[in-house]
């Protein structure tokens, strides 16, 4: 489909009858065609609904704003809907955060600088100054901003202003510094992390470590929204890898760190696409 003329709308609201034929039937009395719906119910008989679909715009009969309005008034306020409409060709503009590892971010940037990543990446922070070069060869504006337990309100200050009141998403990739409630709370659910562990299993530091000396026979990534309670955000994507006595730490380090970079590559396109939906400390999740 045509990203310049592709238009997406995200839905949540009580399950009850008509809903699809109510969107539906709006969108194509407005001109809109509908190319992808995917839907899901937590429970057919009063429980919450979660719809997504694309349509393209190229004969509305009305300008964005005023089908938005309409929209409001005839069918979301009737369904109780929590709901957006977003468009393909406006790029969310990101920022992705890393410390001294680079496989995760420069996965991002790699399919970024391709095409393949829909993002506006504006720019990369980083409490470390290694990766500079490695970043500016992308074109990519990068920031080194210290942190330390005593200039952690400072720092995040500091990464504030820099990313200014514009920022959509906020990536960590590999970033090893656990953000403020304050930082948490201004970008809610635009703060995707990767953790280089099996959600629940080994949360905080050394989960290879850690795994190695339980004898783990599969290790694992999680791509998840960030939330005031240390890698217990909502879970977008995960994977697994089989592993076997004879592995070292190092080893699982290295084969750990592919899947990081895939599972989190995966999410932030996901996310980027407007395939998620937070419901609680969990996600709907409509892939491809």
């Amino acid at each position: 489909m045509h990203e310049e003329t592709t238009a997406r709308l995200l839905i949540r609201c009580p399950d009850k009858p008509g809903i699809v034929a109510a969107v539906s039937g709006f969108l194509y009395n407005h001109g809109a065609n509908i190319n992808t719906l995917d839907e899901y119910t937590t429970d057919p008989d009063g429980g919450e609904f979660f719809m997504r679909l694309e349509f393209q715009t190229p004969h509305l009969d009305l300008s964005r704003s005023v089908l938005e309005r309409s929209f409001n008034e005839t069918v979301a306020e009737r369904y109780e809907m929590d709901w957006r409409i977003s468009y393909a060709a406006k790029k969310q503009r990101t920022a992705l955060f890393v410390s001294k590892m680079d496989h995760a971010l420069v996965e991002l940037l790699w399919r970024w600088s391709r095409g393949k990543l829909p993002a506006d990446i504006v720019m990369v922070i980083s409490n470390h100054d290694r990766l500079r070069e490695t970043v500016n060869g992308f074109g990519v504006p990068f920031h080194h901003v210290p942190v330390t337990p005593e200039t952690k309100q400072e720092a995040e200050a500091e990464m504030t202003r820099l990313m200014g009141d514009d920022i959509d998403l906020m990536v960590l990739a590999r970033y090893m510094q656990i953000l403020t409630r304050p930082m948490v709370d201004k970008y809610r659910n635009r703060i995707i992390n990767i953790h280089h562990s099996f959600l629940p299993a080994f949360v905080g530091a050394n989960p290879y470590r850690r795994a190695h000396d339980r004898g783990v026979k599969l290790i694992g990534a999680t791509a998840h929204y960030v939330t005031d309670n240390l890698d217990e955000g909502p879970i977008i994507e995960q994977d697994v890898l089989r592993v076997s006595h004879a592995h070292t730490v190092s080893e699982l380090i290295e084969m750990g760190q592919n899947i990081e970079r895939h599972v989190l590559a995966r999410a932030v396109k996901w996310h980027l696409e407007d395939r998620t939906i937070v419901h609680g400390n969990k996600t709907i999740v409509f892939q491809k």
